[in-house]
C-alpha cells in the first residue's frame, strides 16, 4: 500500500542493511536507494553492496547521482571553513541537505511516504530524540534537518541496544555486508587525511606566527588548517608549561596558544539557529547543550537573540569551544531542540 511505501538510504553496510529488512519484515513496502556522492572505488563498492543486499532480500534498488551537489554543497563549506579558520562538521552539513533534504525529496517523487535510515536516534510524537544507545547516538548530528519532515522519518535500529546486536540481525537475515567495517568518519577524505585533502585542494598555507594571548611569539605555524583549538601536540614549541590552541586569528594568520584554564567558557555565540520544535517551546527550563557530537550535555543558565546571533551562557564553564562545530540542544527528557553554528 502506498501509504506503507518507505525509501530505506542504502550504503551498503551493516545499519543501513539490517534496516532495510526490518522495515521488510514490518510489512512496508521498501525501496532501496544509494545516493552517489563520490566517482571513487569506496563509493562503487558500496553500491555495489547495496544493489546484492536489495536483490537479495527482494526489494528494487535505485542509484541517483549527486556527486556536482554533493560538490557544491558540502565539500566546498568544507574547504571554505577551514579557509576562515573554523573547524567544520561536514556530516552535519550532509544530513541537511542530502540524507534528509534531497533524499526526502526524491523518496516523495517515488511515492514513498516515508524515509529510513540506519541512523542510530529516534522519533518520538514527531520529536527527534537521542537514541538509547548513547555511545552510539547521532542526533547531534540530525540537528540541522527540518522539523517538518520529522513525522515522516524511520530509525529501525533505535530498539536494538548495541551495535554487536545489530551485527547479530544481520547475521540472521544472511547478509554478506554482517561484518563489513563501519565506514571512515569523512566519506570524502582518502585515509581520512584531512590536511593532505585540503592541500591538494588549493587551501591557504601561508605560515605565521604562534602566540600567547600577550602576542609573545613562540614559533610559527604551518597554516591554520593545520590547527583546531584545545591541540596541545604538534605545536613544536618550548614553554614552561604544557600549551593549547586557545584561537585562530585569521585576520592576523596567527595561533594563540595558552594553558588548558584558557579553554575554558561559559559563553558561545553561534548563528544560523535550526529549531526542531516550534520556536515559542524552545525557551523552556532547563535546557542542556553539547558543543560536539561527544560532548557531555551542559546546563544552559541563558540564550539572548543579539541580532542574528544567539548568545548561549551555561550554567558551568565548558572546554574547547571551537567554531565551525555546532551547538545542539536539548530538553531534560533528552528530546533534540534543534542546534546552530558556533562563531565564538
Amino acid at each position: 500500500m502506498k501509504e506503507k511505501t518507505v525509501v530505506v538510504g542504502m550504503s551498503g553496510g551493516v545499519d543501513s542493511s539490517v534496516s532495510a529488512c526490518l522495515l521488510k519484515d514490518e510489512g512496508y513496502n521498501v525501496l532501496g536507494v544509494t545516493m552517489m556522492f563520490l566517482d571513487n572505488e569506496e563509493t562503487k563498492k558500496s553500491i555495489e553492496d547495496a544493489k546484492k543486499i536489495c536483490k537479495q532480500i527482494g526489494i528494487t534498488h535505485k542509484v541517483i547521482d549527486l556527486r556536482k551537489e554533493f560538490k557544491d554543497l558540502v565539500i566546498k563549506n568544507f574547504i571554505d571553513s577551514y579557509q576562515k579558520g573554523y573547524t567544520p562538521n561536514p556530516c552535519v552539513v550532509c544530513n541537511k541537505y542530502f540524507k534528509f533534504g534531497l533524499f526526502y525529496e526524491k523518496a516523495k517523487e517515488l511515492g514513498a511516504n516515508y524515509i529510513a535510515t540506519g541512523h542510530y536516534a529516534k522519533i518520538e510524537n514527531n520529536q527527534l530524540e537521542m537514541s538509547e544507545i548513547v555511545e552510539k547516538d547521532q542526533s547531534y548530528f540530525l540537528s540541522q534537518i527540518n522539523k517538518d519532515i520529522l513525522p515522516f522519518i524511520l530509525f529501525p535500529l533505535n530498539k536494538y541496544k548495541s551495535k554487536e546486536e545489530t551485527r547479530a540481525l544481520a547475521r540472521k537475515y544472511n547478509l554478506p555486508v554482517s561484518e563489513k567495517k563501519d565506514s571512515q568518519e569523512i566519506c570524502f577524505i582518502p585515509k581520512n587525511n584531512y590536511k593532505d585533502y585540503l592541500k591538494e585542494n588549493k587551501i591557504n598555507q601561508k605560515s605565521g606566527y604562534i602566540t600567547l594571548k600577550d602576542h609573545t611569539i613562540l614559533g610559527k605555524h604551518t597554516g591554520l588548517y593545520n590547527y583546531t583549538i584545545g591541540q596541545r601536540k604538534g605545536l613544536n614549541i618550548a614553554y614552561k608549561e604544557p600549551l593549547y590552541v586557545i584561537d585562530l586569528d585569521t585576520k592576523t594568520n596567527t595561533v594563540i596558544v595558552g594553558s588548558n584554564k584558557d579553554l575554558y567558557n561559559k559563553e558561545v555565540l553561534a548563528k544560523n539557529m535550526n529549531y526542531l520544535v516550534d520556536k515559542e517551546d524552545f525557551l523552556q527550563t532547563p535546557i542542556y547543550a553539547k558543543i560536539r557530537s561527544r560532548g557531555l550535555l551542559e546546563e544552559v543558565s541563558k540564550i539572548e537573540q543579539e541580532n542574528n546571533l544567539l548568545k548561549i551562557t551555561f550554567k558551568n564553564p565548558v572546554r574547547a569551544i571551537t567554531p565551525g562545530q555546532y551547538i545542539v540542544f536539548y530538553n531534560k527528557e533528552k528530546t533534540c531542540l534543534g542546534g546552530a553554528t558556533i562563531v565564538k
